[in-house]
């Protein structure tokens, strides 16, 4: 019975945090778009910045250490590069589970059009903090991760994302990390 009460303090902790932590991004989204502009200005704006909205399983292969994920990625469109490789922009972000691991990050991705769906690998290196999470080896970890979105209205899409996380051997040890993601793209 002691351990199910613990346990249930556990879970509601993690609920306030979770609370707390979707007010803070609303609070962050509604001082975005806040900006005292008229409508009609505010729809000729150039939609320059992109935020990713992220939620799934942290390190889902692993049934010891696997764990609710939430995180937010932003792209600043202006940054991109057209090469023969595609068109290549910065990402920065970061990302918490239930365990209380964070990882935060920047790199570049990548973005390849395919009708209404958008194919973006992408490669962020980041410091990574295991918190009561799983132990990764290194502070130094580096993120691959594709994702396939698809386009809902003019400035938004729903996605679906994978990724992987390793210290490419940095550390002593490189157990690594495989997560899913659902992903909501909002466009500012």
């Amino acid at each position: 019975m002691t351990l199910m009460i613990e346990k249930l303090s556990i879970f509601l902790k993690y609920m306030k945090f979770i609370r707390y932590y979707f007010k803070a991004l609303l609070l962050i989204a509604v001082l975005v778009l806040h900006q005292g502009l008229k409508a009609e200005e505010f729809v000729n704006l150039e939609k320059e910045h992109e935020l990713n909205f992220f939620s799934g399983m942290f390190d889902f292969s692993d049934d010891g250490k696997k764990s609710t994920i939430f995180g937010l990625q932003h792209q600043n469109e202006n940054l991109f590069r057209d090469t023969f490789l595609g068109t290549f922009s910065p990402v920065t972000g970061a990302m918490i589970t239930a365990d209380s691991a964070t990882y935060l990050y920047t790199g570049v991705q990548a973005q390849y059009k395919i009708g209404k769906m958008d194919f973006t690998p992408s490669f962020a290196p980041g410091l990574y903090n295991k918190g009561s999470g799983k132990d990764l080896g290194h502070i130094v970890e580096f993120k691959s991760e594709v994702q396939l979105s698809l386009d809902l209205l003019n400035n938004s899409q729903l996605g679906l994302s994978y990724n992987h996380i390793s210290n490419a051997s940095l550390g002593d040890k490189n157990p690594g990390a495989n997560s899913y993601m659902f992903n909501f793209l909002q466009k500012f």
